[in-house]
């Protein structure tokens, strides 16, 4: 059995505890419109991939672990016609054979076999609310059955959300998905690494990025993880810049937020460096504080560190930090209950990786404590510091500066580990990467 059909069975597993007489039913969304009749390359939802490991369109999951055909697929039938054209179809059959299904239907089977399948469970665990055409469905096959005079008690007395059970499964990350994840690093990490040693000043921030994004194709993945960010100069003070058109000046830097999608997982790295040979001096003091804090902070990972003390840890290394460089004023106390850093640092420390770049799991318990980081939980580190071109407040020097770092780093049994190391982010590194790259 390989480890992926393992990690499947052990999730199943996991599942049925959490269920027990109960049913999970999930479905994937079927293709979006890109424009008039082409659509956007077909990515599947991540829950239910990571149940079921089946990437088509369209197919439903009806998970009953107490049954005698515990997995139940519906999938799109095998069509010669419809292949030619838009590709393989697994087909019932594949369901079957290749992913561990222990019945198979095709789709149009559905609406007839659904209401028997959740005959007799005392539950129904499903994501209303996200697919107002799904949801209509199942109450009508709920009503089927409350509508059957002869076993009207055969209809599921509750539904619930399963979202919580499993995006609690996905926090913490099994040895496969951390290999995953770690190919997914490297290969972003190689991606930053050709671009630093590569761009030219004068290139424009596209260029920049096709050449990232050629490096992850490259390497076999899917494409980036989220949309790239190359922001030259004042544009990395734009959060979530992606318009990535202009050109990129010698004597500034450039912001590259980027990483690949490898067998379903995100890598995500930011890297800051010049677009010349090297930081000016104002540029090395912003950066150099950023990197600070942020080596600090992934050294401080390990197995019951708490995720908003991770956050005010650097918080409070960047206060101290900024009042050096004359970015706020005032004492430290004055600062912190201003909140004025805030208009130089205003996003979170980090997040979770996974299947999504930005991915699920809970921060805190119900009762609003901090949850502490458990072994496998695979977290970014990536505080930043960005100062507005029109920020009449900020030393001039310090203008349309942006700066942020981000590593990719896994909490292990007695610690962590960086998985995307091979990117440097010390400023003699990076200025000998970049003298070296401009001869």
């Amino acid at each position: 059995m390989s480890r992926s059909a393992m990690d499947r069975g052990a999730r199943l597993e996991e599942i049925a505890e959490a269920i027990g007489d109960g049913a999970l039913l999930l479905w994937a969304p079927g293709e979006t419109v890109r424009s008039h009749d082409t659509a956007w390359p077909y990515r599947p939802d991540s829950d239910f991939w990571y149940v079921t490991g089946f990437a088509e369109p369209e197919a439903v999951l009806v998970y009953r672990p107490r049954s005698e055909s515990p997995v139940t697929l519906f999938v799109r039938p095998r069509d010669r016609e419809r292949e030619i054209w838009d590709g393989r179809r697994a087909g019932p059959e594949g369901a079957l054979s290749e992913y561990g299904a222990d019945a198979a239907w095709p789709l149009d089977e559905l609406d007839a076999r659904l209401p028997e399948l959740l005959s007799g469970v005392d539950a129904l665990w499903t994501p209303l609310g996200r697919d107002e055409a799904m949801d209509r469905r199942i109450h009508g096959w709920l009503g089927k059955l409350r509508g059957n005079r002869r076993q009207p008690d055969r209809a599921p007395t509750t539904i619930r959300d399963p979202r919580p059970l499993l995006h609690g499964m996905r926090r913490r990350k099994s040895l496969e998905e951390r290999l995953l994840l770690g190919a997914a690093a490297s290969l972003s990490a190689r991606a930053h690494l050709a671009a630093m040693r590569r761009l030219r000043p004068g290139w424009s921030e596209y260029r920049l990025q096709a050449l990232i994004e050629q490096v992850f194709r490259e390497g076999g993945a899917s494409g980036p993880a989220y949309n790239s960010i190359v922001a030259g100069g004042a544009n990395a003070c734009i959060l979530h810049y992606t318009e990535n058109r202009d050109e990129l000046r010698d004597g500034d830097l450039v912001l590259v937020d980027a990483g690949a999608e490898l067998g379903m997982y995100a890598g995500d790295i930011t890297r800051t460096f010049p677009v010349g040979r090297s930081f000016t001096a104002p540029q090395r003091d912003l950066y150099s504080a950023v990197l600070e804090v942020q080596v600090d902070a992934v050294a401080a990972i390990r197995p019951g560190m708490r995720h908003a003390d991770l956050h005010q840890r650097v918080i409070d290394g960047l206060i101290d930090r900024l009042l050096v460089l004359g970015l706020v004023r005032g004492s430290r106390d004055e600062v912190v209950e201003t909140e004025s850093w805030k208009r130089y640092f205003m996003h979170g420390t980090g997040h979770y990786l996974g299947i999504d770049v930005h991915d699920v799991g809970p921060y805190y318990a119900q009762d609003g404590e901090s949850l502490p980081y458990v072994e496998g939980v695979v977290v970014t580190v990536e505080p930043g510091l960005y100062v507005a071109p029109d920020d009449g407040e900020a030393p001039e020097v310090f203008r349309g500066i942006g700066v942020r770092i981000e590593d990719d780093v896994v909490v292990t049994a007695d610690g962590h580990e960086v998985l995307t190391a091979d990117v440097p982010k010390e400023v003699d590194a990076i200025e000998a990467l970049r003298e070296a790259a401009l001869g």
